[in-house]
């Protein structure tokens, strides 16, 4: 099955045909997700170059774990679900080598290949309070925050991404909110 010149197939059609063995159609499905993937494992591990390399080794695992993905499901959450552990990992991994770096008398290496296209519009003093109020939090509020607001997914793919419950991240986000509104004050 084809694509209609102009019309991308449908990502239900996408992922069955992967599911098939079809590596193109997982390829379109990658490209469709990227930048969502690339985003959130940027949030989780706070640098572009641990990001790169967590968003790929998840786009690697998620097509080994096709056969586990349930159809009819939205592929999005499920790929991100996937992109955050593997971010989650990357960052234990990294924190683990700063130790080692530390004890061993060197300076770690950051890994960051560019500065995010994030931190150069949150230059104005204003939004460099709220990221600072942000980064303030306790990371279960953080990241239910920075996925909400920042990556702009749904309260659906936000619990589906951080592993909780949809009340969960109704929680998390009113308790990160009230927060920042103490810090930054409403204007």
């Amino acid at each position: 099955m084809r694509a209609v010149v102009g019309r991308p197939l449908a990502e239900q059609d996408l992922v069955e045909r992967a599911r098939r063995g079809d590596v193109d159609a997982y390829a379109e499905l990658v490209a469709m997700h990227q930048q969502i993937a690339f985003r959130t494992a940027h949030l989780i591990t706070g640098n572009a170059a641990d990001a790169q390399d967590a968003a790929q080794e998840a786009c690697v695992k998620a097509y080994n774990a096709l056969w586990r993905f349930r159809s009819g499901a939205p592929f999005r959450p499920w790929l991100l679900r996937i992109v955050a552990n593997e971010s989650h990992n990357q960052r234990r991994s990294a924190s683990r080598r700063a130790g080692l770096a530390r004890r061993a008398g060197e300076r770690p290496v950051s890994g960051d290949a560019a500065p995010s296209p994030e931190a150069t519009v949150l230059a104005a003093e204003r939004r460099a309070t709220v990221l600072g109020a942000v980064n303030a939090l306790a990371e279960p509020q953080r990241l239910a925050i920075a996925c909400r607001y920042l990556l702009e997914l749904s309260e659906a793919e936000t619990a589906a991404v951080l592993g909780c419950r949809l009340g969960t991240v109704k929680s998390r986000v009113s308790r990160a909110l009230a927060q920042l509104r103490l810090v930054v004050g409403d204007d």
